[in-house]
């Protein structure tokens, strides 16, 4: 921030930034989107209960690990938790003396995703005495694939998993001209994002037309994804119109015409951590409290001066509507509607859940006050060392505030405890916002040193050990690797909270792979984040 002097009086120069306005306008609150009738909902338990007899009827391990990896791929496994668990089981004692790479890769790929802990070593067949991995793999495409998959829920130390990383991405880049459809497309969509990094909703909507295409698929189970796929989104479609209009009616993006305005984006966002139905309470509220987040943020790093950062950050501190008064006029609105909105929460809760509120409202403190240091940061000019930034960065992502958020609307998993494990910033909260903190300094760094910004990662990186910027990002992205196997390690059992709430967190940071692996499409959801909105909440399958 700078000041001049206009006509005799001081006039402060602020930081500028032009975000183009929202993609969708009230197009959501226009558009219901589809009907979920009775004749609908009625063919939908008819094929869930002819899923269940294929449970019941497969007693081949093989075609049991197909048939889960199938209804996860397809997005149906909410439906059938109790058959996977028993599944799971069966596939944990099986042995795998006798089978080939496609089978060891998907038996070790399924029970590390359910928390199961499966060594390495399971692999070590599949060497030769110099320790490369046998030359006869080399054309086997799905087993390679199936590799590929399961090397990325490695941990530290599991070298053989990170030679698998290589040999089977490189191996499949080589062979990728020469595959059929719509092996070709599944391989092109894995070798993008790896599957245990991709977001579950947009995953589900691009695999369904693969699995169509295979010569091996269970028509039942295609006719089942592609009606649940469309119900679901009925719902979410309905879910983001009242959430339009809630942001419409709240107004925050007219008076503060500097902030972006993303409420949808933010409903995406959400829809990554959880899209099941019974979450419904928890996505309304959790897309309310990241779009406030968004708009605090772009108080605190595109607008505000020190003092003014310093006063809304008191105000926070102090959580009572008399604190206004201590305000700049042009935060007021946005202070108290604040406050209104997490006790609008508190409303919706029942009596035994309502003391989730104080400790949102302690993340958004923390928050405020990691916004307020990185302020006066900019303003000083000042570089800090990688691990001082770090401290603050960190909560400065606003992933503990959402996490938090995220827990609010949820059902009986979210215990008093579950919430001061979130309080205490557990080792796999911290992994998943070091991937968020690191990628999203790595795609936005360019954009935001055109302007008065907060100073990134990378340079903090650049001054402490005399790197070039292109260095500094390199090894940002391993650092991104290191926090991606902490979380893998961390979702192995036993777990400190309920696996759902892991799952959670373990979404989000999907999330952030999702929205920021080339930019920042969520600033700029006038990129490829419209086409994944509209695969998402607008485009059905044709039944």
């Amino acid at each position: 921030m700078m000041a001049q002097l206009v006509d005799g009086k001081e006039e402060i120069i602020r930081k500028s930034a032009e975000y183009h306005p929202s993609v969708w306008g009230d197009y959501f609150i226009r558009n219901s989107g589809l009907a979920r009738d009775k004749e609908m909902m009625k063919k939908v338990e008819e094929l869930k209960e002819r899923v269940r007899k294929l449970f019941e009827e497969t007693h081949d391990v093989l075609q049991i690990m197909n048939l889960v990896d199938s209804i996860q791929l397809l997005g149906l496994d909410y439906h059938f938790e109790k058959e996977i668990v028993v599944a799971l089981r069966l596939i944990y004692e099986t042995g795998v003396e006798n089978y080939g790479l496609y089978e060891v890769s998907l038996r070790f790929r399924l029970l590390r995703q359910h928390g199961y802990y499966l060594s390495a070593d399971v692999f070590n067949k599949f060497k030769d005495d110099k320790g490369s991995f046998l030359s006869t793999l080399n054309g086997e495409a799905k087993g390679l694939l199936s590799l590929y998959n399961a090397a990325y829920l490695g941990t530290h130390e599991e070298t053989i998993l990170d030679e698998a990383n290589s040999f089977t991405k490189c191996q499949l880049e080589s062979l990728l001209g020469e595959l059929e459809q719509p092996l070709a497309t599944e391989v092109s969509l894995f070798l993008e994002t790896p599957l245990c990094r991709r977001t579950r909703r947009l995953l589900v909507r691009k695999y369904i037309p693969i699995y169509q295409e295979n010569a091996t698929r269970n028509d039942t189970i295609l006719e089942l994804a592609k009606l649940d796929f469309n119900l679901l989104q009925s719902l979410h479609q309905e879910e983001v119109k009242k959430i339009s209009i809630w942001w419409n009616d709240l107004a925050l993006v007219k008076s503060l015409k500097f902030a972006r305005d993303r409420v949808v984006e933010c409903y995406y966002w959400v829809v990554a951590a959880y899209f099941e139905p019974q979450y419904s309470r928890a996505r309304l509220i959790t897309s309310k409290a990241i779009s406030l987040i968004s708009i605090m943020d772009d108080i605190y790093d595109n607008y505000s001066t020190v003092e003014e950062s310093r006063l809304l950050t008191e105000a926070i501190e102090r959580w009572e509507p008399q604190a206004v008064h201590h305000l700049p006029e042009y935060l007021k609105d946005f202070y108290l509607k604040l406050l209104k909105t997490c006790k609008d929460f508190e409303d919706e809760l029942e009596p035994n859940e309502k003391y989730r509120i104080s400790y949102l409202q302690d993340e958004i403190k923390v928050l405020s006050r990691s916004y307020f240091q990185e302020a006066k940061w900019g303003a000083e000019g000042y570089v800090p060392s990688l691990e001082e930034h770090l401290c603050v960065s960190l909560k400065s992502t606003g992933y503990p505030v959402i996490t938090c958020a995220s827990f609010v609307g949820l059902g009986e998993d979210t215990t008093k405890d579950a919430f001061e494990w979130v309080a205490s910033f557990p080792k796999i909260l911290k992994s998943s916002t070091i991937i968020c903190r690191l990628m999203d300094d790595v795609t936005s760094n360019e954009l935001e040193q055109e302007r008065d910004h907060v100073v990134s990662t990378i340079e903090c990186y650049v001054k402490e050990y005399g790197t070039s910027t292109k260095v500094a990002r390199e090894k940002l992205q391993v650092m991104v690797e290191r926090a991606w196997k902490d979380l893998n390690k961390e979702c192995l059992h036993p777990t400190p909270v309920a696996r759902s709430l892991i799952e959670i967190i373990l979404n989000l940071s999907r999330a952030m792979e999702d929205i920021h692996k080339y930019m920042d499409t969520y600033t700029h959801s006038n990129t490829m984040m419209k086409d994944k909105v509209s695969l998402i909440l607008v485009e059905s399958f044709p039944i």
